[in-house]
């Protein structure tokens, strides 16, 4: 297969997932409206999933170092559908929880295997333009998301809307095992290579990939109901809305691999960008606070710009471990990423309780 036919199919992948472990927040009018619950609760149902997340991903990264990235994407793929299958029929808030941090534990694989399949098919002068497509998957989940679920849960019910993206995972399992190419399992030299974190580079990249995280995801977990609650918008509207921006998002993430490419550098281009967000964050809490249509300005900028870097901390993590550690670095890097998300959510959701949505912006870390 093509590296071209490989990236496709990686992507589709991915995508497929993150509508499924990162979708739920979409469902988040819904939910409460269902089940009677508050939006902290609400919020914390639709992290769960990163529990299982954090849980594996180191695990499944350094299974990926030796078993190499189509024997745990197939299996992580299939075990993320079969998991959204349960936490469509699954009874109880409970059985729902304990189905979606399943999910996020096997759809983890796919982040760190998805990775090692692009470092081993793309060579560094087209990494970051490969890279960028690939993590272009976030926003394009989250858009599918978008466009599915409210209208899918408002005729099915919000966990059978959950039934759609768990079938694409069942049928992209079969599909990677077809495309993704096996590789040799490693040797004993390769799996006992020394430690890439001697360089302190690679810590600082995780630690600026975890602080990014936080206006993407509060932006991504409470965009929707943002919209729907403050600005007046009924939840199906609001889901296209966002959809059309999160495309948008995906081809940041493109446009960053490219630009990163022909600079040489992946951080300088982070560093920019990370400014760019910050402006942004404030433009929506400034905007909340005394014009609503510069708050939508600010909710546009930060989908966009805070989607953006993500792809280039992946390709800077995975380059600076190297082959025989790209898999466990990558998994270490999301698992930095996906603790300070599931931080966030619930967090952020307090903050809006206590103290109102314009002044819970300014409280982000990396607005500091």
């Amino acid at each position: 297969m093509s590296r071209w036919s490989i990236l496709t199919a990686v992507v589709v992948t991915q995508t497929g997932s993150i509508s499924l472990v990162y979708g739920l927040p979409f469902l988040i009018p819904l939910m409460r409206t269902t089940e009677g619950i508050t939006l902290t609760h609400a919020g914390t149902i639709a992290v769960a999933p990163l529990l299982g997340v954090l849980a594996m991903l180191i695990v499944w990264g350094a299974l990926a170092d030796w078993f190499g990235e189509r024997l745990i994407m197939v299996v992580g793929t299939l075990g993320t559908g079969l998991s959204g299958i349960a936490a469509a029929t699954l009874p109880g808030i409970g059985g729902l929880t304990v189905a979606l941090i399943a999910a996020g534990a096997f759809g983890s694989s796919i982040n760190v295997t998805s990775g090692r399949a692009i470092l081993a098919a793309f060579d560094v002068a087209q990494r970051g333009l490969a890279m960028g497509i690939r993590q272009s998957a976030q926003p394009l989940g989250l858009s599918l998301a978008a466009v599915l679920l409210p209208p899918l849960g408002e005729a099915w019910g919000y966990r059978q809307a959950l039934l759609v993206p768990a079938g694409i995972c069942v049928v992209m399992a079969v599909v990677v095992a077809v495309v993704v190419p096996g590789r040799p399992r490693a040797s004993r030299a390769e799996v006992r290579a020394p430690s890439p974190y001697r360089d302190r580079r690679l810590w600082r990249v995780h630690g600026a990939g975890a602080l990014l995280v936080w206006p993407q995801f509060v932006a991504s977990v409470f965009a929707l109901t943002y919209l729907v609650s403050e600005q007046g918008w009924d939840p199906v509207t609001a889901g296209a809305a966002i959809a059309v921006i999160q495309l948008l998002g995906a081809l940041g993430r493109v446009g960053a691999g490219v630009w990163s490419d022909r600079v040489a550098s992946r951080m300088r281009p982070m560093r920019l960008i990370a400014l760019a967000g910050t402006a942004s964050m404030i433009t929506w809490a400034v905007g909340d606070a005394v014009a609503p249509t510069l708050a939508l300005v600010g909710l546009v900028a930060v989908l966009i710009i805070s989607a953006s870097p993500n792809g280039l901390a992946f390709v800077a993590t995975a380059e600076l471990a190297g082959p025989a550690w790209a898999g466990r670095a990558m998994g270490l890097h999301n698992t930095g990423q996906n603790s300070m998300a599931m931080a966030t959510a619930p967090a952020f959701a307090a903050a809006v309780t206590a103290i109102g949505w314009p002044w819970a912006w300014p409280s982000a870390p990396c607005s500091r």
